[in-house]
């Protein structure tokens, strides 16, 4: 199984973001060196080596010096007040202004979703606030971690509180300007590039989080004992750090669903409406770019670990982790041997198979590694045909593989047998659609 250290230990960290603690990614590119390091060939680097950390620009943490109890935002201090409050219709301001004598049933649920929003923010950016005192300015737990455990825990964090404060800012200054809110689409609208800007490299990265909880967890006694520490205090009541860590990715979903809840209750003729409109679109290809990067960075990841599975031993070897590969289809197979000159001994030997959208792969085990024996090109050479099982005394699962040309050099066909009929039907469909 492929574990995180194995991910990141070998990250090459440029220079200029030596000391940032958040509002890191990770993205395929090219290895920077420093000057003073002479670069290394193609064929000797690490396929970690092809991960890197990138920092978004314009973004700092806070100082560590720094804590929210010491010097609190003015967008955290201004929220505070709301707090009390649950409904819309409870706010002194709404009781004094008459607005309940003359507002329908309808108009009073409007607001009351609206305000919602506003109050559910400040809660958020509240929870948040806790994640970034309370855990990330810990000297303890600081102590217990690495340079990279640390800013993979961390990443991004000071970059959604900044976006979420920024927010909770511009949906506070409308109540206060007006008791009764006459809309709040605008103002999303207006911080979805900032939403997209930052939530997006933070929920991209949160599996990485996770994962290294739980290593740390297992492994480093001194991270348990000041977490467990941390988590027990009063103000996380009686959340773990993993609750905190994923609010983001909660909060951003649940900013659609309160709009979509608010676009019901709102006049479909307005600029309100319109404007809820764009603002829902806005934040669903936000979570839609959270999902496909997701699912970009566990294609990355599993290339990682295979490739570190991959033994070319005396064969030419490939670099598997590119940005255009992606495994399509992988597993085991028994390749038959004939072992007379009149085919009526047969002996049958485990291969694994691993197909990509431009490579085949063939190897053997051992030892958890697989040994390659021969790759080819796909689909420019490599085919398959059916054989007729019952003639030639093959079992139903066989089919036949040709490579056309490969590693080897020359034209290679191997009958191959599948664990099931349904595992050959799959070979044969994924190595037929090139």
């Amino acid at each position: 199984m492929c574990r995180l250290e194995d991910v990141v230990s070998e990250l090459v960290i440029p220079e200029r973001f030596n000391g940032l603690t958040g509002n890191c990614r990770f993205e395929l590119c090219e290895v920077e060196l420093c000057e003073s390091e002479p670069s290394k060939p193609e064929s000797l680097k690490s396929p970690l080596e092809k991960l890197e950390f990138h920092s978004l620009p314009d973004q700092t943490p806070p100082p560590q010096s720094q804590s929210l109890k010491e010097s609190p935002s003015p967008a955290l201090q201004q929220s505070l007040k709301i707090f009390p409050y649950t409904y819309w219709q409870d706010l002194p301001e709404v009781k004094t202004s008459g607005l309940l004598t003359y507002l329908t049933p309808k108009e009073i649920c409007l607001q009351e979703s609206m305000f919602e929003l506003i109050g559910s923010e400040a809660s958020y950016l509240k929870s948040l606030g806790i994640l970034v005192d309370h855990f990330y300015t810990s000297k303890a737990l600081k102590k217990t971690l690495s340079e990279m455990e640390q800013k993979v825990l961390f990443s991004n964090t000071s970059g959604v509180m900044g976006a979420s404060a920024r927010f909770l800012k511009d949906l506070e200054t409308r109540l206060d300007e007006n008791p009764y809110i006459s809309q709040v689409g605008d103002i999303v609208l207006k911080h979805s590039k900032d939403f997209r800007r930052h939530y997006v490299p933070y929920v991209t990265n949160m599996a990485y989080k996770e994962l290294l909880i739980n290593q740390l967890l297992e492994r480093n006694q001194g991270f348990a004992y000041a977490l467990k520490k941390l988590e027990s205090d009063s103000v996380c009541h009686r959340h773990p750090l993993k609750s905190f860590l994923v609010l983001p990715f909660q909060r951003i979903t649940r900013i659609k669903l309160l709009l979509e809840s608010i676009l019901k209750s709102t006049n479909p003729d307005t600029d309100s409406a319109s404007n809820l409109k764009k603002a829902i679109n806005a934040i669903h290809e936000i979570l839609m770019t959270c999902d496909d990067n997701v699912t970009k960075m566990k294609k990355i990841e599993e290339l990682i670990c295979l490739e570190m599975m991959m033994d070319f031993g005396e064969i030419k070897s490939v670099p598997l982790v590119i940005s255009t590969r992606r495994l399509v289809h992988q597993g085991s197979v028994k390749l038959v041997k004939v072992e007379n000159a009149y085919g009526s001994r047969m002996s049958f030997v485990k291969i694994y198979l691993h197909l990509f959208n431009d490579l085949l792969i063939i190897s053997s085990k051992k030892n958890q590694k697989f040994m390659v024996s021969d790759h080819a090109l796909f689909p420019a050479h490599v085919s398959v045909d059916h054989l007729k099982a019952d003639v030639m005394g093959l079992p139903q699962e066989s089919f036949l593989l040709r490579l056309s040309r490969s590693q080897k050099g020359f034209r290679t066909a191997m009958i191959l047998v599948a664990n099931t009929q349904s595992d050959k039907e799959e070979w044969m469909k994924t190595l037929s659609c090139g």
